[in-house]
C-alpha cells in the first residue's frame, strides 16, 4: 500500500518507522512522475509489510519538500532510521530502485 504523505504525517509514518521508507515526492502536472508513480505502486506490493511506500506532492506540502531540499520532481528518497541513505532524481527504470531498495532493506 501507498501512503499519502504530507506535512503532518511525514514524522509519524517515515521518519518514526523501524523499516526503510521509500518516498516519492511528485507532482500532478509532472510528466516524468507519471513514469515513476506505477513503479513506486508495483515496489510497494512486491514489499509489502518489508517496508514503508509514501508519495508526498510538493505543491500541497512546501514544509517536509522544503525540509528535505526537494528541488527537481520526481525525487524519490530511501529514508532508514529517520536518515536518508538514498536519493534518486528523475526517471529511472524500476531495477534501478530495486537494486538501492535491497542495499538498505
Amino acid at each position: 500500500m501507498v501512503e499519502t504523505l504530507n506535512d503532518v504525517n511525514f514524522e509519524e509514518k517515515v521518519i518514526q518507522s523501524d523499516k526503510l521508507a521509500i518516498v516519492d515526492f511528485s507532482a500532478e502536472w509532472c510528466g516524468p512522475c507519471r513514469i515513476v508513480s506505477p513503479i513506486i505502486h508495483e515496489l510497494a506490493t512486491e514489499y509489502e509489510g518489508r517496508i514503508v511506500v509514501g508519495e508526498v506532492n510538493v505543491d500541497e506540502n512546501p514544509i517536509i519538500t522544503a525540509k528535505y531540499k526537494v528541488r527537481n520532481i520526481p525525487t524519490v528518497l530511501f529514508i532508514k532510521n529517520g536518515e536518508v541513505v538514498e536519493k534518486q532524481v528523475g526517471a529511472v527504470p524500476k531495477a534501478s530502485y530495486k537494486t538501492l531498495l535491497e542495499q538498505h532493506i
